[in-house]
């Protein structure tokens, strides 16, 4: 990936603020995140899918709210008749490569706790692909790898509302540094 490459994909994966940072810095607001990305979903609706106490979701869901991550859509009538007020995720993207720290202790591990739960949540037949590997890198091929598997995510994440009626897959891509 050349410099001006580089740039656009930073350009489209803006550094989050403090305060997104610390809304996504838990594994259940991320995980609405991805539910409504898929569906607009109501509190109940969430709280019921997610496990989760109404009042305590409506905290997490107003978290999200505030920092532009989810918005309300239209109103509309429920099976009983009542009207519901669903959420849907904004879409936004945003890049913690670089503000992990600002998260407190437990926000870089949020994502890959979220993913977990989902994951065990999908059941082992759910998987498609699963890779582990260990690499030596210097500095340099780190941040290569890393701007390569990000700009063939954002072909695939860029033209995904084409796909809309096909499966849904999630993933996570990590690179840590070994502590050996």
């Amino acid at each position: 990936m050349t410099d001006s490459e580089q740039t656009s994909a930073d350009a489209t994966r803006p550094a989050a603020t403090a305060r997104e940072i610390r809304a996504l810095a838990h594994p259940l607001r991320l995980r609405i995140l991805r539910l409504c990305g898929l569906h607009e979903l109501t509190n109940k609706q969430l709280a019921d899918r997610l496990g989760q106490d109404p009042g305590t979701m409506l905290y997490h869901v107003r978290q999200l709210l505030a920092t532009g991550f989810l918005e309300p859509a239209a109103v509309r009538t429920g099976e009983s008749g009542a009207l519901e007020k669903p959420y849907r995720s904004t879409g936004r993207s945003w890049n913690l490569d670089t503000a992990l720290g600002e998260a407190g202790p437990d926000g870089p591990l949020a994502p890959v706790e979220a993913f977990r739960e989902e994951l065990t949540e999908a059941g082992p037949d759910a998987l498609a692909s699963l890779s582990r590997f260990v690499l030596h890198l210097s500095e340099a091929d780190a941040k290569d790898l890393i701007n390569r598997v990000h700009a063939v995510l954002s072909e695939y994440t860029d033209t995904d509302r084409e796909r809309s009626e096909q499966p849904a897959y999630g993933g996570i891509f990590v690179l840590h540094r070994s502590s050996d």
